[in-house]
């Protein structure tokens, strides 16, 4: 682990680290964040895992500007409003994920939506500019921990798991960045922090509270709240040691039972970071007509094995039909 001033030269360094798929801290005016490249499923991975994270939650994308956010997602008036007052800045904004777009489905936990913000800090600015691609951060701490505020904060949390921290000195605001939801009918405030729900409302108007969302799954734009969550159209079937010929195989591991319809192996090796980074993409090219069921091979509860059973539990489970998922 390196502990670095930023300069031109240990920016330039650590946006090569994040073109590589490594990992990068570095300051925000909110906290210090753990980056990793957005577009690059192995690099997300690494970041659930050097947090010890237990579950997929949405990962903040971070960007220049507003136009480089419309790269990857649909843009909206409201959007448009929001980033003219307050980006660069403690916003993050919650939007459809565009056509093409190339953030990564595990930053995204699978949701047809991608948090976006361009932070102000001048250090943040300059790495994002010189990796030349969108950068996923979660704060940089162990996860449960307090989030770090200064360098050596992060440096006490993570350690070695992190490559480089660039210490930009203390956060300015301190918490993180306000969320708010622009994808549905009214803007929804899903988690308050630097930017003030006053502040946004003079804007764009009143805004709803998440605790006001109906329930339904539809309507939750945030993880985690439901049992039946990243659900496939086709039934999920866990623990298999077996396949029938309608079905299709999320396997892992070396040892693959025969006879599947069609087969993706999250990690032939056994890994479950490899597993992790796979998850969403390779369930979404199993979700397909002809194949009645998803079969999925026992999964080590271990490690980040715990967060790939977490959302596989909730792709099988009743979705509040009486059907099973």
């Amino acid at each position: 682990m390196t502990l670095a001033e930023p300069t031109a030269e240990t920016v330039a360094e650590a946006a090569r680290l994040l073109r590589d798929g490594r990992l990068v801290a570095f300051p925000t005016e909110t906290v210090y964040g753990l980056g990793g490249d957005a577009t690059n499923e192995r690099a997300v991975a690494a970041i659930f895992e050097a947090k010890g994270r237990p579950q997929f939650n949405p990962l903040i994308s971070h960007v220049l500007d507003a136009a480089s956010a419309k790269a990857f997602v649909k843009w909206n008036d409201n959007a448009e409003k929001l980033a003219a007052r307050f980006w660069p800045g403690p916003l993050t904004l919650v939007l459809p994920r565009a056509e093409g777009s190339t953030i990564s489905l595990l930053a995204t936990a699978g949701l047809d939506t991608v948090a976006i913000r361009a932070p102000s800090h001048p250090v943040a600015q300059a790495l994002i500019r010189a990796a030349g691609r969108p950068v996923a951060a979660p704060s940089a701490n162990r996860s449960g921990a307090v989030s770090p505020t200064r360098a050596e904060h992060v440096a006490e949390s993570l350690g070695e798991r992190v490559p480089m921290i660039l210490d930009g000195g203390p956060c300015l605001v301190g918490v993180e960045s306000t969320v708010l939801d622009l994808s549905g009918n009214r803007p929804t405030l899903l988690r308050p922090g630097g930017a003030t729900r006053e502040a946004i409302e003079a804007v764009v108007g009143p805004i709803a509270l998440s605790d006001a969302i109906p329930s339904g799954e539809s309507a939750r734009k945030s993880p985690g709240q439901l049992a039946s969550h990243y659900a496939p159209s086709r039934p999920v079937r866990l623990e298999a040691t077996s396949v029938g010929p309608d079905e299709g195989l999320l396997a892992f591991g070396p040892e693959v039972p025969q006879g599947a319809m069609l087969s993706y192996n999250l990690s032939p090796s056994g890994d479950l970071g490899e597993a992790a980074a796979n998850l969403f993409a390779m369930l979404r090219a199993l979700d397909r007509p002809g194949i009645g069921r998803i079969a999925v091979m026992p999964i080590p509860q271990a490690g980040l094995g715990l967060a790939i059973n977490d959302r596989l539990r909730r792709a099988a489970a009743d979705d509040g039909t009486g059907q099973r998922r």
